[in-house]
């Protein structure tokens, strides 16, 4: 055995290895970093500073719209917030209408309720279009898609999984004051489902009379904005204030004076719309022959 030749092998891997080392922390183990966007109406963490690339969206209705992407790779992994103004859509609608081959065609025309060139009805639709874009393709597995609610917007969340290449994505769908959001993260297979980054974008207050130093502080709808009701302007949207829009405490009793119309329940149904006899409270399992007090 030559020792002599083991030892400057072993000398080298280490040399090799602390190298190595060092240089991880530059590739991948970068801070993560508030990025706010004063223009777009949001904020966001990206492990870095993202760069913008301006384009251009086709819409359902196939009307070109500015499209602005803030993305941000490390190594396989890539960040992004895309930002869609329909903000013209209208005018668009409207100059549709010199177009239009017949007065009978409703989808180039438009009716009351779709809005001229039926810009209405694409600006509701908006968010399942887009969340269309990014799951109705062949490579791609939904894992989960649900609703919930971003700074009080009304938003489309779903995980996904590439076929081809393992890759993870976690992404979420809102809109806003006629501006779409589409956020995602997408990371290798082994690594963890990059839900920092969705959970830390949030659209603050762009609509306040009189915003916070640094472009406003927080969003404050009082209640649920909803794109499809408020987006095409023939309802004003709840009026947006200054503070930050944290939901207050609740409190079990605060809906005893709220009346409820009555509904049958189905058999075997408790008041509280689950199956009498189940019992949920924490950590414990369900239990059968044993009612919920109510």
């Amino acid at each position: 055995m030559n020792l002599t030749h083991d030892r400057k092998q072993v000398r080298k891997t280490a040399i090799g290895l602390a190298a190595f080392l060092c240089f991880v922390p530059a590739a991948f183990a970068q801070e993560w970093k508030d990025y706010k966007n004063q223009k777009e109406g949001f904020t966001a963490q990206f492990p870095g500073e993202p760069r913008v690339t301006e384009t251009t969206w086709k819409s359902e209705a196939s009307y070109t719209l500015p499209e602005r992407i803030y993305s941000l790779d490390v190594g396989t992994s890539h960040y992004s917030v895309t930002v869609v103004d329909y903000g013209g859509i209208q005018a668009l609608g409207r100059a549709r209408l010199k177009t239009c081959p017949e007065a009978t065609d409703e989808t180039c025309n438009g009716t009351p309720l779709s809005g001229e060139g039926y810009w209405k009805h694409d600006l509701r639709g908006a968010m399942l279009y887009a969340t269309r874009t990014l799951i109705a393709k062949d490579n791609v597995q939904v894992t989960d898609i649900s609703w919930n609610q971003i700074s009080r917007v009304s938003t489309i969340t779903m995980s996904f999984k590439n076929t081809r290449d393992a890759t993870k994505t976690y992404a979420l769908v809102t809109m806003n004051e006629r501006r779409l959001y589409i956020v995602q993260g997408t990371v290798p297979a082994k690594a963890v489902t990059p839900l920092q980054f969705g959970g830390s974008f949030a659209i603050f207050n762009t609509l306040a009379k009189n915003p916070s130093p640094g472009g406003g502080g927080g969003f404050a709808y009082p209640s649920l904005y909803s794109n499809e009701i408020y987006g095409v302007g023939d309802i004003p949207p709840p009026p947006v204030s200054d503070t930050a829009g944290t939901a207050g405490d609740y409190t079990p009793h605060e809906f005893d004076n709220v009346p409820v119309p009555p509904y049958p329940l189905p058999k075997g149904i408790a008041s509280d719309g689950r199956p009498v006899g189940s019992q949920t409270g924490k950590g414990a399992p369900p239990q059968q022959g044993k009612a919920r007090p109510n």
